[in-house]
């Protein structure tokens, strides 16, 4: 028997599609093969995968975890384990399963980071070029509320550090919802301090990276990352939407993605940049991207020892509790989408915390177990019958739905 088919064998669960996931299923689909799981059958994903065992991952430390997820009623709808490149751990709920795409919020910025370096490799951008001059002519007839930003570097946006100042309206602030043109709105923001001076997490400033993005690549950045990062890496049911009427993206929100493609983000970020033998983005990026700027936990659009702190860990984190961990020192990433409380702000949410008690509490133990390859029949069994159960589980969502997070196909 092939490697492949034993793994397909040690992989099973039955993904139970409930209302959820049934507007998002394909008129036909075809029939998993045998022993192989439902909830991963639904797409495809290039990542080798393994036995926790055979990659020193403890499997009943895994179990233990999905257990708990399931005893607290976490919406945890996709939970995923990444070691030394390999797929050890893959959790649904809610009959969700591999194909399913999630709104990522501002996941979509730390895509957007990445974007940025490509076009800087392609000498199409620099980041102390200064943004006013790229957005007047993409846009002439707002030249004269940009007047006042003129200090303004790319450096300035991708950390954080505009200085703008915008009036935000939660919860249904129109930046995010019905706003006919975002750039509008960019554009009539304050200066309040000194470029580069204070970080202020704020949204205004992925609307004029995205729009600045798209000027340099000389197409909608959407298109730029389809043809440079997505389909090189393999991506499948990928979307970037919720554009304004003037057609522009944010670069700060609006992108969806199947969880073993925020895993390939996670990987090309652990390995410097590199996929598959082919350096997409420079390593020297990856490095500048990842490192203090401004503050010490943020660098470009990417957070610095946000999750884990005992040892080097590099995140980017979403609204609701959407993550992307990467742990250089162990080679591993962790995946997680859920819809998780929201209370607490922005790095102390509720949804925050429970993910760095999963990684920290869960997760690291399982990973310094040193586990051998050793016969793990029953434990592997034991798995397949707690992801099934995972995947059979309808977790109450932790904080209301918005209306796009359900609107778009998953296949």
């Amino acid at each position: 028997m092939t490697d492949c088919k034993l793994l397909r064998r040690w992989r099973v669960s039955v993904a139970i599609l409930g209302a959820l996931a049934m507007p998002f299923l394909a008129p036909a689909q075809p029939t998993a093969a045998a022993g192989e799981s439902a909830a991963t059958s639904a797409g495809g994903t290039d990542l080798p995968e393994a036995r926790p065992a055979e990659v020193g991952v403890d499997t009943q430390k895994l179990i233990q975890l999905s257990q708990w997820i399931r005893e607290q009623n976490l919406d945890v709808r996709s939970l995923l384990v990444v070691k030394d490149g390999k797929l050890v751990f893959e959790r649904y709920s809610g009959g969700l399963d591999r194909g399913y795409n999630y709104e990522l919020y501002s996941i979509t910025k730390g895509v957007t980071a990445i974007l940025a370096g490509m076009l800087i490799e392609e000498g199409k951008l620099r980041l102390d070029d200064k943004i006013v001059p790229i957005l007047a002519k993409a846009r002439p007839d707002l030249a004269q509320k940009l007047g006042d930003k003129q200090d303004l570097e790319i450096r300035h946006i991708l950390s954080m550090s505009s200085g703008l100042h915008y009036d935000f309206k939660p919860p249904n602030d129109p930046i995010y919802y019905d706003a006919p043109d975002r750039m509008q709105l960019a554009a009539d923001t304050q200066p309040k301090v000194k470029p580069g001076t204070e970080f202020e997490y704020t949204d205004i400033n992925p609307i004029l990276t995205a729009a600045v993005l798209s000027a340099a690549a000389g197409m909608p950045i959407e298109q730029y990352a389809k043809a440079k990062l997505f389909e090189p890496m393999g991506f499948q049911n990928y979307a970037w939407g919720r554009a304004d009427k003037k057609g522009l993206v944010s670069t700060g929100w609006g992108l969806r993605l199947r969880p073993v493609d925020m895993a390939k983000v996670g990987l090309l970020v652990l390995q410097d940049g590199s996929w598959q033998g082919k350096q997409l983005v420079p390593a020297s990026w990856i490095k500048q991207m990842t490192s203090p700027g401004v503050v010490p936990y943020f660098g470009y659009y990417w957070w610095i020892n946000n999750i884990v702190t005992s040892e080097p860990e590099v995140d980017t984190m979403a609204f609701k509790g959407q993550f992307i961990t990467a742990l250089p020192k162990r080679d591993a990433v962790v995946v997680m989408t859920s819809m998780l409380p929201i209370e607490g702000g922005l790095r102390d949410a509720k949804n925050v915390q429970i993910f760095r008690q999963i990684v920290n509490e869960h997760i690291l133990p399982a990973l310094d177990a040193k586990a051998g390859p050793a016969d793990q029949a029953s434990a592997e069994e034991a798995l397949a019958k707690e992801l099934t159960l995972a995947s059979q589980s309808q977790p109450t969502p932790g904080v209301a739905p918005d209306p796009y997070e359900t609107d778009t196909p998953r296949k």
